[in-house]
């Protein structure tokens, strides 16, 4: 992988809200749409007939664009969503309209795998925008149900980097905490926000990822690490911390069909082992791959890098600077789809020991 030093990033920041059917985005759309103090934005929706924005909030209507009183504004997807978000960004440069960011919000059954491909693939898109990050609602009253039933729910809460926990008020407290452990057990590295509890003018919706040019160490190892509190969640760890007690919590099939794991490297990698591994991965399970990132120092190069992967789709490597001194270790996580955490511990072992049994471990355990 050829890690090079990129200029400031001028693109555009892409939101992705996302959360099963009646979960509660067009809620948190809302007050998105409401903060005035925040960022003017740009919303993309499928229809605007299903968006349930509230009219006190809009200021005009033309065929294409609803512009809010906030300075936000919404339109629908025309044809596909590259068509539509080339089209924004063309009538921005041209001084039509103006907004600092972008929300996509999807259906409650869409998968955001597909959605940050496109992002990553299009080269159009791939110059102009950026993904700040991947936002999950989760209905605390029907949400461990959901979980049950629909295995796309699962998908859209152990990809995303924000977890907003949603109808709280609607549950016990011990239902919600339950509820909030098997989210955690799915997704251990995003960070749970319950509703009510910050606004978005508070900036909790955005820069979440740490693939970003100005983004600090710690807001890259927070990106990367448990939201527990403890001081080193890799420590001594060639898999993720210890997970929350869940001995009052339900787990269904579904969640069984989510591994996650995580190693800590001491020393730098040699660039060809890192490179072979993760080749051999993407290559034998990459549609599996829900996501896969980390910080790495490579031998040989003094800065780390921050990576990012979607199934076989990777963003920039981006450098983080002004890593403090003395800290040479690489850390690396990854989610995965129908893989057992044995499996991911042992691919990862791999960076450790050598490379040569990572293909066999990984074809061995191929549930095909």
């Amino acid at each position: 992988m050829t890690v090079a030093a990129l200029p400031t990033d001028t693109r555009l920041p892409v939101t992705l809200l996302t959360g099963f059917l009646g979960a509660g985005k067009t809620t948190l759309l809302n007050a998105v749409l409401r903060a005035e103090t925040g960022p003017k934005i740009a919303v993309i929706v499928n229809e605007f007939g299903e968006a349930g924005l509230d009219h006190d909030l809009i200021d005009s209507v033309d065929e294409e664009i609803i512009l809010m009183q906030s300075g936000c504004l919404c339109c629908s997807v025309r044809g596909d969503l590259t068509r539509t978000m080339a089209d924004l960004i063309d009538r921005r440069q041209a001084g039509d309209i103006a907004f600092e960011r972008v929300v996509i919000e999807t259906t409650g059954l869409a998968d955001p795998g597909p959605i940050l491909q496109t992002l990553l693939v299009d080269s159009y898109l791939a110059r102009n925008v950026r993904m700040d990050g991947v936002v999950t609602v989760a209905d605390a009253a029907t949400g461990p149900d959901t979980l049950d039933r629909q295995f796309e729910a699962v998908s859209q809460i152990a990809m995303a980097d924000l977890l907003v926990l949603s109808k709280t008020d609607l549950v016990s407290s011990a239902t919600a905490e339950a509820f909030e452990r098997r989210l955690s057990g799915l997704n251990p590295t995003a960070r749970i926000l319950r509703a009510g509890q910050k606004t978005p003018s508070d900036g909790a919706l955005w820069n979440l990822s740490g693939l970003r040019n100005t983004a600090t160490p710690k807001q890259t190892l927070d990106w990367l690490t448990p939201g527990d509190p403890a001081p080193d969640p890799f420590a001594n760890l060639s898999g993720l911390a210890p997970a929350r007690s869940t001995t009052d919590a339900t787990f269904s099939p579904h969640d069984a069909r989510i591994g996650s794991a995580s190693i800590v490297l001491d020393g730098p990698i040699p660039g060809a082992d890192f490179d072979l591994w993760l080749d051999t991965l993407i290559a034998l399970r990459g549609p599996d791959i829900l996501r896969v990132k980390g910080v790495v120092f490579l031998e040989g190069i003094e800065t780390p890098f921050v990576f990012h992967g979607v199934q076989h789709v990777f963003d920039p490597p981006v450098p983080v600077r002004d890593w403090p001194a003395g800290d040479r270790r690489s850390r690396i996580v990854v989610i995965a789809r129908d893989m057992t955490r044995p499996e991911l511990v042992r691919t990862l072992d791999m960076l450790r020991a050598g490379i040569p049994e990572t293909t066999d471990t990984l074809r061995s355990e191929d549930p095909a």
